[in-house]
């Protein structure tokens, strides 16, 4: 019994333990929105102003976020439709300097403190081990890059549903991982939102 019971909470440890390394993610929906009615989407290819953005030195990294997306919605039942589709798909990547506070324990240095004993006329040596002494709080610069992702009902042009998530990152792009990780982490709330 006791085999199992390790056994058991070893598994809990590292299931804690990986969820704690996902992005926090976040939604948004409409209330009145019926998700059951939406089976098809469509990408907005349009930037704000409605002309055709032109960015081509973040083709690969569109490329990326799109086909993530694509994958999770296929996986819950929709397709891509470019004719007269029930939703109309936008994304939007923002990566952004942040500082993280943390802090560490400060211990006091150990020492050792000689005593003369006027009766037995020796001297003695006491020992004072290392005692805590409060936490060293200090900032770390950090980046953060947060995929925001939203729904557009196509017939009333109205928002049905937005989510996002934002993460740690290490460089001034996200990578494709890190673009994964995010988008499964927003469809994982997708699926409870949609009910």
């Amino acid at each position: 019994m006791k085999r199992k019971l390790k056994l058991w909470s070893g598994y809990l440890a590292v299931v804690f333990l990986l969820a704690s390394c996902a992005p926090t993610a976040h939604i948004e929906k409409d209330e009145n929105t019926d998700f059951s009615r939406y089976k098809t989407f469509s990408w907005v290819d349009k930037d704000s102003r409605g002309e055709q953005d032109r960015n081509s030195s973040n083709d690969l990294a569109e490329q990326n976020i799109r086909h993530a997306i694509t994958r999770e919605l296929e996986k819950s039942g929709w397709r891509e439709s470019r004719r007269s589709p029930d939703v109309l798909l936008s994304y939007d990547v923002l990566v952004e300097r942040s500082v993280k506070e943390q802090s560490n324990p400060r211990y006091s240095y150990p020492f050792t403190r000689t005593f003369y004993n006027p009766y037995s006329r020796r001297l003695f040596n006491v020992y004072y081990p290392s005692q805590f002494i409060g936490y060293e709080n200090y900032e770390v610069p950090t980046r953060e890059g947060t995929v925001t992702i939203t729904m557009t009902d196509a017939r009333t042009e109205k928002t049905v549903w937005q989510g996002w998530a934002t993460d740690e990152i290490d460089s001034r792009h996200m990578t494709n991982k890190e673009i994964q990780n995010s988008v499964k982490a927003i469809f994982r709330k997708f699926d409870i939102a949609k009910n």
